[in-house]
Parts: C-alpha cells; sequence; structure tokens
C-alpha cells in the first residue's frame, strides 16, 4: 500500500480530530475572555480604592492646593491617582465627601478637627469587555474610604470647604 493513500478510518479520525478543536475552541475562548473580563474589573476597584484613600490620607491633613478650597483639592487628589478612570466631567461628579461628628457619627458639614471624613466614588460603572453569559449591565462600583480629621494648631481655623477658591 503506498503511503500517500490514507485508510478511510484515518481520514476519519482526521475530522473527528478538527471537530474536536472547533467544540474545545469555543469554551476555551470564553474562559479565557472571562478571566481578562474579572481581571480587569478587579483592577478597576482596587485604583479607585487607592484613588479615594489616598484622598482621605491628604484631607485629614488640611492640605489645600493653590486656589481651590479643600474639597476641590481632595477631588483633585482622588482624580490624579485613579490613572484617569475618573478623568471626565462626568466621573468626577461621582466623587462625594461627606463629613461625621465623632460621637455620634451622624452627618455634619464642617471640616472640623475631629470630625471624620468619608470620601467615596459612588455609581462607578464598569462596562464588560466580553459579556458572553451574562447581560450587557456593566458592573456598578461604590468605593468608600474614611478617616478622622486631624487637629489643627492653636488659633489656625480649617481651610474653606466648597465653593470660593482660597
Amino acid at each position: 500500500m503506498p503511503l500517500s493513500v490514507c485508510s478511510p478510518r484515518r481520514a476519519r479520525q482526521r475530522g473527528n480530530a478538527i471537530l474536536e478543536s472547533a467544540l474545545i475552541f469555543l469554551p476555551l475562548m470564553a474562559i479565557f475572555c472571562a478571566i481578562i473580563d474579572f481581571s480587569l474589573a478587579i483592577f478597576v476597584k482596587s485604583t479607585l480604592q487607592h484613588a479615594v484613600r489616598e484622598g482621605v490620607r491628604y484631607a485629614v491633613t488640611f492640605q489645600t492646593q493653590e486656589g481651590f478650597c479643600h474639597d476641590d483639592s481632595i477631588k483633585n487628589v482622588v482624580v490624579r491617582n485613579s490613572m484617569g478612570f475618573l478623568s471626565s466631567e462626568e466621573a468626577q461628579e461621582k466623587i462625594h465627601i461627606r463629613y461625621y461628628l465623632p460621637d455620634t457619627l451622624s452627618p455634619s458639614g464642617e471640616n472640623n478637627p475631629g470630625n471624620i471624613i468619608e470620601v467615596s466614588v459612588e455609581d462607578f460603572t464598569w462596562g464588560w469587555i466580553a459579556p458572553i453569559w451574562r447581560s450587557n449591565t456593566p458592573m456598578s462600583m461604590l468605593i468608600r474610604s474614611s478617616d478622622r480629621m486631624e487637629g489643627l494648631p492653636g488659633g489656625v481655623s480649617p481651610p474653606c470647604r466648597a465653593g470660593t477658591p482660597a
């Protein structure tokens, strides 16, 4: 029997290999896309968590950037540490800064020493790259960080909170 001629059995096996490869390829690609999708979502959330944590660390020291009040300076720090995820005007509106009284944890409108500050990014949405087995609804994230405001040296008042520049 010449070597160039395949037996019918061998030809069927070659067809099986192509079919098996096709049946394995689609789920394999779906798993690969899911790994990338979930990894990116975790990366975005941890990046934004770092950004709000840096905003709180900046806020507790009552620092302000030149020409900005306290809250606007905090928002600038959060945007600067967000690796571009919060660079648009729409995304910056999702940054919230709240102050609470330390004893009762009731909301306070003041950035007084001893109060608790909370910096958060609320309703930030991340769209899936390949929504294979899930809907195309974007994932909504809520990221928060808080700390207690430091004391100020005697006679020094806290910087302006918002509104008119310093």
